[in-house]
């Protein structure tokens, strides 16, 4: 077997090998422990799947969630009701069920996420936990009035065996949520979370993203209610105040929850704390000034605990991988060059064309019958001083900008009203001036994520090592923000799009890999079949790269054509590249 292809099987086994030494762990906890102890290490099982789930939506979709216990409210809702009314199956189904129904409540919650960012969406999240609340002392549990107590399951009745279901269940709910980090969706989170545009730009749909991440958020915040629901024998508000969402939230933060481990250290504090205070006698409300003042630090320092040990282990094993990375610059020789034939010819019908397109922002006229077209298997300049318009004929080109006169067509399809992500999916890509990289990703999951389509790995490290990028499994926050740009463009490519964007690439890139970046690009489009739009501001790029050259000025097109001709214009020469740019 390809020594790419046992790490891969090794990846893939680690979990499954951690949660089977997991469950072991807890079976000898359960009968090490004192009774109490085994009693408080259930609420920290219970505590650390709704961390979990805090995770998810916030540290790895970075959305803000006030209301996890709201969902853990629904989850023992439904497990205390299906009790009460005798439902088949029993609890491990119906605990199933509430996980299922807090994950339909977490969608309804998550449609505010969709146009609500930062405060906006934290206060709807805690008035929402707050109206729950105010609910659940009207209303009470189902079988809370009847004393119903919800029945464990038979062959773990009492605390010690209940100990080890929950260890189960906090083992499978860590390693479904550890293939979904590494999935698209996983990917898709982090990505949603540094970039929408970057991640509309990449054909993911942002709404789904964020929904898909509410979901499994609450799904994870509904089973941890069912459990306690087990643990307690009959729920109650008290244990879903939006006080204790709050306080949730900032131990996820605290402990840095999108990473697994870090969630059951943020469930031990959230323990622990109270309990010290008690035996300390200190009312245990003190906790949540604790939990404050942690929350404040981490917020203050910007860091967290799961990062700092997180790093200071990645400092270890990354560090082989930078120094590897150093070897493979951009500015590296391009090895296979000779053993490229030339480009096939650009001709036929153009792949991308804008007819008459012109956008207004109020009185200022920024495009005025803009006419550009991309032929099949060129790589097409768009140069221009600032505020000429390219970034605005770029936005409505890839759909970031509907309000525009004129056609924007693709291999003769309008694209009128269709989204960015609906334009991408159909192969206009597109990259962006500034960073638009995730760094909590792989370079690996980064690309795959873009590329959205199955690659093997030949293929993947092979158009790495072709743009002088860093190998797949190297971290992109120790990555620098012009290597992380060529990246991204090698993402898109993979993608194999009909038409790539290119928007000043080179920005932030030495002379050297100025001219090394500019040989990769001459053969893009024999080596990916991918016509190329160039937006740059480095003549020397355009010049050694591009088949024609169009020139915005003023928001209307200049010139137009053969670079020859364009660059020697004397209207250019006037406009953009100054008396005495070609002496």
């Amino acid at each position: 077997m390809p020594h790419a292809d046992t790490a891969r099987v090794l990846r893939l086994a680690a979990p499954f090998a951690v949660a089977v030494a997991a469950i072991a762990a807890g079976y000898g906890f359960s009968v090490t422990l004192s009774g109490y102890l085994v009693y408080l290490g259930i609420s920290v099982i219970v505590a650390c799947i709704a961390i979990l789930g805090l995770g998810v939506v916030t540290g790895s979709a970075g959305m803000i969630a006030l209301c996890q216990l709201t969902f853990a409210a629904v989850g023992a809702w439904f497990v205390s009701g299906l009790n009460v009314i005798g439902a088949p199956g029993g609890f491990v189904a119906w605990l199933a069920v509430g996980g299922v129904a807090a994950g339909a409540a977490g969608i309804l919650v998550g449609l505010p996420a969709l146009r609500l960012r930062g405060v906006n969406l934290a206060v709807v999240t805690l008035g929402l936990a707050a109206a729950a609340d105010v609910a659940l002392v009207q209303v009470q549990f189902p079988g809370t009035a009847s004393g119903t107590f919800v029945p464990r399951p038979g062959p773990f009745a009492d605390d010690r065996s209940y100990f080890v279901f929950s260890v189960i269940v906090l083992v499978a709910c860590a390693t479904t949520l550890y293939v979904l980090q590494h999935s698209r969706w996983g990917s898709s989170w982090k990505s949603v979370a540094f970039s929408e545009r970057g991640t509309a730009a990449a054909g993911t749909s942002v709404p789904r993203s964020k929904l898909t991440a509410f979901a499994v958020s609450a799904a994870l915040g509904g089973i941890s209610g069912g459990l306690l629901a087990g643990q307690v024998g009959l729920a109650l508000p008290a244990s879903f105040t939006p006080l204790q969402s709050l306080a949730l939230y900032v131990l996820s933060i605290m402990a840095g929850a999108y990473l697994i481990d870090m969630a059951l250290f943020g469930a031990l504090l959230w323990v622990a704390v109270p309990e010290l205070l008690k035996r300390w006698g200190v009312p245990q409300d003190w906790g949540f000034v604790v939990f404050g003042a942690l929350g404040v630090q981490a917020l203050a320092s910007g860091t967290n605990l799961g990062a700092v040990i997180r790093t200071t282990w990645w400092n270890r094993t990354a560090g082989r991988a930078r120094r590897q990375a150093a070897t493979r610059t951009l500015a590296a020789p391009v090895t296979d060059v000779a053993a490229q034939p030339p480009a096939a010819a650009p001709g036929g019908a153009p792949v991308l064309e804008v007819s008459n397109l012109s956008v207004s922002f109020g009185q200022v006229q920024a495009l005025r019958d803009v006419n550009l077209a991309v032929p099949q298997n060129a790589v097409v300049g768009l140069i221009g001083p600032n505020g000429a318009g390219k970034s605005t004929l770029v936005d409505v080109i890839s759909g970031f900008l509907p309000r525009a006169e004129g056609t924007v067509t693709l291999d003769g399809t309008s694209m009128a009203g269709l989204s960015p992500t609906r334009r991408a999916r159909l192969g206009l890509r597109r990259t962006f001036q500034q960073d638009r990289v995730p760094p909590g990703l792989t370079v690996d999951a980064y690309v795959r994520f873009v590329a959205r389509r199955r690659l093997s790995h030949d293929e993947l490290a092979g158009t790495l090592e072709f743009f002088g990028c860093p190998p797949p499994r190297t971290r992109l926050s120790t990555v620098d923000v012009g290597t992380r740009r060529i990246i991204e463009v090698v993402g898109h490519l993979l993608a194999r799009p009909r038409v790539m964007l290119l928007d000043e690439p080179a920005a932030g890139l030495s002379h050297d890999e100025h001219i090394a970046l500019a040989e990769r690009l001459r053969q893009v489009p024999h080596r990916f079949g991918v016509s190329v739009l160039l937006i740059e501001h480095d003549l020397d790029l355009v010049r050694s790269v591009c088949d024609t050259i169009t020139v915005l000025d003023f928001g209307e097109v200049l010139a137009a054509g053969p670079q020859e001709e364009v660059l020697s214009d004397p209207a250019v020469l006037k406009a953009y590249m100054g008396e005495t740019e070609m002496l």
